[in-house]
C-alpha cells in the first residue's frame, strides 16, 4: 500500500488541531477558575485570621476535602503568601509527631493591608515635621473618634460582658479581623489578626496609642496593649480587665482616698 506524505500530514494536523472552546465551555471554566481563587482567597482569610492553624482544622470550617486542602495550601506556599510551622499539641508529651500548622507570612498579611499606606506615611511625616508630634496624636486620636462616635451610645445599652465582642464586630468590620476571648486570670483578650494600618503605624504609634484609649473609653475599664502587629508581632493583642475587678479597684483607689483625706483632716485640727 501507497502512502503520501502531504495527505499524512494534512491528517495529523487535522488530527492534532485543538478545537475551539465554545462560550459556553469558556464561560464554565472561567467561573470554575473564579471559584478556585475565590476558595484559595478564603484559606489565606482564615489562617490570617486564626492561624496558625492546620489543614484539618480548615478543612473542617471550609467543609473542603483534605485534597482540596492541601492543593490551596500548596499554592500560597508557593506564592509565599503562607509558611508551615510545628507545634507540638498540648498535653502531648515525649515521642509522637508534631503537628504542622498554618502561619500567614508579612507577604500574606501585605496582600491584605489597604491602598496608600505611602501616601499615608507621607503626608504624617509632613504633618510631624511642621508642627510636632502632638499634632500626629491629635490626627490619631481624630482617627479613631469616628469608631466611639458610632459604637459610644451603643455601648451604654450593652450589658458590660457583651461590650467587647461588640468591640471585635465592629472591628472586623473595618478590616481587622478581630475576635474576642475570656483569658484564665478573668480577663479578657481582644485580638485583631490584621491591621489596615501597620506599616504606617510601625512609623507612627501615635496610632496604636489612640487606638488604646479609644478601647478603655468604648470597654468602660482599663486596658493593656500586650502586642501589635506594626512592633513586629503577629498579632495585635490587647488585654481587657474584667469589669468585677475593675471596680473593686475602684472602690479600694476611693476608700484610699477617704482614709488620706481623713487623716489629713484630723491632722488639720490639732
Amino acid at each position: 500500500m501507497k502512502y503520501v506524505q502531504g495527505k499524512q500530514d494534512a491528517e495529523k494536523a487535522v488530527v492534532t488541531r485543538p478545537v475551539p472552546a465554545s462560550p459556553a465551555h469558556r464561560d464554565v471554566v472561567n467561573k470554575d477558575i473564579g471559584a478556585e481563587r475565590g476558595t484559595r482567597a478564603r484559606v489565606a482569610r482564615l489562617i490570617l485570621e486564626h492561624g496558625p492553624v492546620t489543614a484539618a482544622a480548615l478543612g473542617e470550617r471550609l467543609g473542603l476535602t483534605p485534597a482540596a486542602v492541601r492543593r490551596h495550601l500548596d499554592a500560597l506556599l508557593a506564592e509565599g503568601m503562607i509558611e508551615p510551622r510545628t507545634a507540638r499539641p498540648r498535653g502531648q508529651r515525649g515521642r509522637g509527631r508534631p503537628a504542622k500548622m498554618f502561619a500567614i507570612t508579612d507577604a500574606g498579611r501585605s496582600a491584605f493591608v489597604h491602598a496608600y499606606d505611602d501616601l499615608a506615611g507621607s503626608a504624617l511625616r509632613f504633618l510631624a515635621e511642621r508642627l510636632g508630634g502632638e499634632a500626629v496624636s491629635e490626627f490619631a486620636r481624630a482617627q479613631v473618634s469616628g469608631l466611639v462616635g458610632r459604637l459610644e451610645a451603643l455601648m451604654r445599652e450593652v450589658p458590660a460582658e457583651q461590650r467587647i465582642r461588640v468591640l471585635a464586630e465592629a472591628l472586623s468590620a473595618e478590616g481587622y479581623a478581630a475576635s474576642a476571648s475570656a483569658t484564665g486570670k478573668g480577663g479578657e483578650q481582644l485580638c485583631q489578626h490584621h491591621c489596615p494600618v501597620a506599616h504606617v503605624a510601625a512609623q507612627f504609634p501615635q496610632l496604636c496609642e489612640a487606638e488604646t484609649e479609644a478601647f478603655a473609653r468604648l470597654l468602660g475599664t482599663p486596658v493593656q496593649r500586650l502586642a501589635t502587629i506594626a512592633n513586629g508581632d503577629g498579632v495585635c493583642t490587647t488585654h481587657v480587665s474584667s469589669h468585677a475587678l475593675a471596680a473593686r479597684h475602684a472602690r479600694a483607689d476611693l476608700s484610699t482616698a477617704d482614709l488620706s483625706s481623713t487623716s489629713t483632716s484630723k491632722e488639720s485640727g490639732r
